[in-house]
């Protein structure tokens, strides 16, 4: 299978915030586009918790992407003019130092040896990556969902590093309900038996802790408006039924036990662990005295779009008005679009007219 994704080694140690160091330490991103003589007109896309870097198709990888119609020649994110750069969250096994990697200190996997992430490490791996790129000054910084809080650590912690920014369904701090569906999730996978601490192996895997916590997030991505609409209370003809006590009788619990499925074997679940406590840490009110307003007007860039959905009910729109708000008292100019699309949190996956009309037109004005 083609690979189109580049490997970037970190200053070895690459301390990390909350302690501790990681040693032969490297990131995966992939490219798109053509970076021009003045060096100006580069995008870097942070992702969401489970994305990989392969954003869309590209020559060394035709297989579709994660934005596959977001991004390309022509598209909303038009790589004919823009030199696109999309990372691997740190932490994350889709090609970057994660858990499950190799501890040169031990040449045994890290597993819960890996040192506290933050995504203030994710957002320091891309700084240098970026400028490993000979790239001093991004043209704009796109974040979705986790990707939106690296980003947000980004521009505080690297100011003048970052022209525009394009926020997508993100959040300046994660809130009680968001936490307390990630604890959730994370205590699935920990009181599976065959998590075993961290200690798993294929033969012995945390396959039903991981399907759970899919399943919490799946509900929480799309909204109640979509599940009525897919499923309504429909129920499996009986030879699909399970046949045993309480077992599944709804199409919508079918559909979420295939989509688990589908998914528990694709990521590892110590990297999930992390991953989802980072988000949970992030806090833009550490850069203000405690206060949200301030850590966000800390940030210097000159020109931003937020966008949120109306049905997101973990990134509320709310907090994407806080962003832009903040992003506004800072001096940046800002636009702010607020979509009524059906899907939650996933709408920026799924409704790619109405964010490509918002995403392109911005990037056609920079």
């Amino acid at each position: 299978m083609s690979d189109a994704r580049k490997y970037f080694n970190l200053a070895s140690p690459f301390a990390m915030k909350r302690g501790g160091a990681l040693r032969g330490a490297h990131v995966a991103y992939e490219t798109w586009g053509t970076l021009n003589a003045a060096r100006d007109n580069a995008v870097l896309i942070l992702t969401g918790l489970s994305p990989s870097a392969h954003a869309a198709s590209n020559a060394e990888d035709p297989s579709h992407g994660w934005w596959e119609d977001m991004l390309g020649p022509g598209k909303a994110i038009d790589t004919t003019r823009w030199f696109v750069i999309c990372m691997n969250s740190l932490g994350s096994d889709k090609g970057s130092t994660c858990p499950a990697s190799i501890d040169s200190a031990t040449s045994e996997p890290y597993r819960l040896n890996f040192p506290d992430l933050s995504l203030e490490d994710v957002a320091n791996a891309a700084h240098v990556l970026v400028k490993s790129l000979d790239i001093d000054k991004l043209g704009c910084l796109i974040g979705c969902s986790m990707g939106g809080m690296s980003a947000l650590a980004y521009m505080v912690l690297h100011p003048g590093s970052v022209r525009a920014h394009i926020s997508v369904d993100t959040a300046p701090q994660a809130q009680p309900f968001a936490i307390a569906i990630r604890s959730l999730q994370r205590e699935a996978i920990r009181l599976d038996p065959n998590w075993n601490g961290g200690q798993y192996d294929d033969e012995r895997y945390p396959d039903i802790g991981m399907s759970i916590a899919r399943k919490l997030g799946v509900i929480t991505y799309r909204s109640a408006m979509e599940w009525n609409g897919r499923f309504a209370r429909i129920r499996l003809e009986p030879e699909q039924r399970e046949e045993q006590p309480f077992g599944f009788e709804f199409q919508v619990e079918s559909y979420l036990e295939s989509h688990a499925r589908r998914f528990v074997r694709t990521f590892d679940p110590n990297s999930y662990l992390y991953l989802s406590r980072a988000s949970d840490w992030f806090d833009i009110s550490e850069y203000g005295g405690g206060n949200v307003m301030e850590g966000l007007k800390r940030i210097r860039i000159e020109q931003a779009l937020v966008i949120g959905v109306s049905t997101d009910i973990l990134f509320p729109l709310e907090q994407q008005e806080q962003i832009a708000e903040g992003l506004e008292a800072a001096g940046a100019k800002v636009e702010f679009v607020a979509l009524d699309s059906p899907q939650g949190h996933d709408a920026f996956l799924v409704d790619i007219e109405n964010y490509s009309r918002a995403i392109g037109g911005f990037l056609a004005r920079l």
